[in-house]
């Protein structure tokens, strides 16, 4: 198995480090690829790259928009980029995104950026190596980086 991890010089948390400190954690030696760009929207393609060139069986797409109008407008459509990237090579891209206005401050936004990055981490680790524990988890509330909400 070999995963991706693609992330941007515009985050203001280095999301990809923890993303990749949380999967050799549980793993060990795992094959890993990192690949950063330099915007969000740079995201669908380099992430495309890493399936088609590289031979990733998952990528993660980690970012961070700003708080902006125009941030959040580059950011869905990174977002649909992503998707589109997914439905052309039939593998999964996890995105990863972590918006500055969900912090309540610039400490909480860091915590919130550093769990959502880890978090999304044993994500894919269940996708790839456990995906019965997703099914257990299925209906649950589960959120990644906030507490989560608990189901119905």
């Amino acid at each position: 198995m070999k995963i991706g991890i693609c992330d941007t010089t515009f985050a203001r948390v280095d999301l990809a480090k923890y993303a990749i400190e949380e999967i050799k954690m549980q793993m060990g030696n795992i094959n890993l690829i990192r690949r950063t760009v330099p915007g969000i929207k740079d995201l669908p393609v380099a992430s495309k790259k890493l399936i088609e060139e590289e031979g990733c069986n998952l990528v993660m797409a980690l970012g961070m928009p700003g708080p902006e109008v125009i941030d959040k407008t580059c950011a869905h459509e990174a977002s649909m980029g992503l998707i589109y990237a997914q439905l052309m090579t039939n593998t999964h891209i996890i995105e990863v995104f972590v918006h500055e206005d969900e912090g309540i401050d610039y400490k909480d936004l860091k915590v919130l950026a550093i769990n959502r990055a880890r978090e999304h981490a044993q994500n894919v680790l269940k996708m790839l190596f456990k995906p019965e524990k997703l099914q257990q988890e299925a209906g649950k509330g589960m959120r990644e980086g906030k507490p989560d909400v608990g189901p119905l």
